[in-house]
């Protein structure tokens, strides 16, 4: 009898301490699920809808031209002094250089002086050319072709651009050829640019942009749009915390920059990084300040 109450004991406890070790499993697991189960909110970088210029644009290349150019030839052994003033600016009327005949050669017009050798046997080793350039605005003539004939017209924009420069310069299309050149089926234009500051020079290679069919209207980036068979959507931030889905339709696309033709309105907060990381109706932590 003794024994059998031993055993029952014995069995109780091990009954007890193996209900302990599941109970014990239980609330530890429930802790740990609770601890690691909530996540913080993920971080996303928003932007504002606004209105941004999209276009189209022809690009080509051409030489700048200075907008008036004349040259002085001039023999050595006649100059009073020397000549000394290449890369001056002169205005019209200065002194550009003076002879011992007591003659001066004067500035027809305002712009840059040079000095180019002429070459052995066309007037002497003895002379040179100095050249005046008036580059203020230079001239780029330009060849389109004439597919584009019905967009040319005075006027618009044009972006120019140089490997010696890291900016850009702008200018207008000043005239635009009456007719198409048979031969290469191209149509001339010339387009002029404000140089105030005389950093292009004659003769450079520029490439050329020609802006048309600018317009206004509400653009966001492209990176901030998830495309799905034909259906193209964004997450608009509601509230500074939760981002909801919304369809949208889109148009013009413009160096990274996509037009929204409905779907979005203007000043309305999208999120632009961290797409992959939200979901409809969920929460969010906006990690930037946008402009």
């Amino acid at each position: 009898m003794k024994s059998s109450n031993k055993l029952k004991i014995f069995l109780i406890i091990i009954l007890i301490a193996i209900i302990g070790v599941i109970a014990g499993r239980y609330f530890i697991g429930q802790h740990f699920q609770k601890k690691f189960s909530v996540r913080p909110d993920p971080g996303v970088i928003v932007e504002i809808v606004t209105k941004k210029s999209f276009f189209d644009s022809i690009e080509t290349f051409g030489t700048a031209i200075a907008s008036n150019s004349k040259t002085y030839r001039v023999k050595k052994d006649e100059i009073d002094g020397s000549f000394d003033s290449e890369g001056k600016i002169v205005k019209k009327g200065d002194t550009i250089i003076k002879l011992k005949t007591d003659e001066t050669i004067l500035a027809d017009f305002e712009g840059k002086l040079g000095k180019r050798e002429i070459a052995q046997g066309v007037l002497g080793t003895d002379s040179f050319i100095i050249t005046l350039d008036d580059s203020s605005k230079i001239v780029i003539d330009i060849k389109i072709p004439e597919n584009f004939v019905g967009i040319l017209k005075n006027g618009l924009d044009a972006e120019i651009k140089s490997d010696a420069f890291n900016k850009t310069f702008y200018g207008k299309i000043d005239s635009v050829s009456s007719r198409v050149d048979p031969s290469t089926r191209s149509i001339l234009a010339r387009v002029v640019v404000e140089n105030k500051d005389y950093e292009l020079i004659p003769g450079q290679l520029l490439s050329v942009k020609i802006i048309y069919n600018k317009t206004e209207t509400l653009g966001i980036s492209e990176r901030s749009i998830t495309i799905q068979g034909d259906t193209a959507f964004v997450y608009v931030v509601k509230d500074e915390s939760v981002v909801e889905r919304r369809n949208i339709k889109i148009g013009q696309r413009n160096f990274g920059l996509v037009s929204i033709i409905d779907g979005l309105n203007e000043n309305e907060k999208i999120v632009s990084e961290g797409i992959s990381k939200v979901r409809d109706k969920g929460k969010i932590k906006i990690i930037n300040k946008p402009n």
